[in-house]
């Protein structure tokens, strides 16, 4: 009976890989950038494809973000007031195709509850019960902007909840998190059969009166029109074009750079590209 030749290429490159793995995850030097190209690694020896390098890679970076750079900011929640009728709230509920919705009652810093759309079948099928919106309301948890993403997924998890209300160092609602907000973090974009096609619109998205969330790939022409300043067209195609060129180097996610007085900051980015970014603009007088 043969035994494996402990000097064999395939035994001994399996070994070093794994070697590599130990060393990253349980040995030192530990480092996150000495564990993406040991993934990368792993992806050129086609151990992982390039869609499980980049969930992983995704998953490193989930560490990193803070809530306030993948919420949905405050100007684009879709609430219900509580005062609404049914007929009144369900074509909102309906053309936005989403499963929860927070309900307010003077504004958006006062949220009563959490309405789930399935919450409402029962009332469908029985028109005779008397409805109470705040009867059937879910609660309202709150997080701050400044939490660690994969801190609220531990939560979202053990409490089985997707939602939660973000608020600022006031305590006033500056947007909302789900959960699909933070899986789209790790895998990309999640679109069902009620997505529309991207136009553009959600490229910029403000945070507050002077900070926005900027996708990296927004042309040139529209940044320019939309914080009323003049790039030059000529030096790139997209904003994120602008910053590399500005910043000399592929940079490192939380990486940040001012130009002519507009402040970047990298808010997720891979090797290769950028792909989101925080800019502040000059408070006005």
């Amino acid at each position: 009976m043969s035994e494996d030749n402990p000097h064999s290429t395939s035994g001994s490159t399996s070994k070093t890989w794994f070697e590599r793995i130990k060393q990253a995850l349980t040995g030192e030097p530990k480092n996150k950038e000495e564990l993406v190209d040991l993934i990368s690694d792993a992806e050129q020896r086609e151990v992982i494809d390039p869609q499980t390098r980049e969930m992983i890679e995704g998953v490193i970076g989930v560490n990193q973000a803070r809530v306030r750079d993948i919420m949905i900011p405050r100007a684009q929640m879709i609430t219900v007031d509580i005062e609404q009728s049914v007929d009144e709230f369900l074509p909102v509920v309906l053309e936005s195709a989403h499963s929860r919705f927070p309900v307010i009652t003077e504004d958006k810093d006062h949220i009563e509850g959490i309405l789930l759309a399935k919450d409402l079948l029962a009332y469908a099928f029985h028109p005779e019960k008397e409805f109470q919106l705040k009867d059937i309301l879910r609660p309202a948890t709150m997080v701050p902007e400044s939490k660690r993403v994969d801190a609220l997924l531990k939560e979202f998890r053990q409490q089985r909840y997707h939602m939660s209300i973000v608020v600022d160092e006031y305590g006033g609602v500056s947007g909302v998190v789900t959960i699909e907000d933070i899986l789209e973090l790790i895998v990309g974009e999640i679109e069902d059969e009620h997505d529309v096609e991207d136009e553009g619109t959600d490229d910029i998205r403000p945070l507050n009166k002077s900070t926005y969330s900027v996708k990296a790939l927004t042309p040139v022409e529209d940044f320019n029109a939309f914080f009323e300043v003049k790039f030059n067209e000529e030096d790139a195609d997209t904003i994120g074009g602008i910053v590399l060129k500005a910043i000399g180097h592929m940079p490192n996610t939380n990486d940040e750079v001012t130009i002519n007085d507009i402040h970047f900051k990298i808010t997720n980015s891979d090797k290769r590209k950028l792909i989101q970014l925080k800019v502040s603009v000059p408070a006005l007088e």
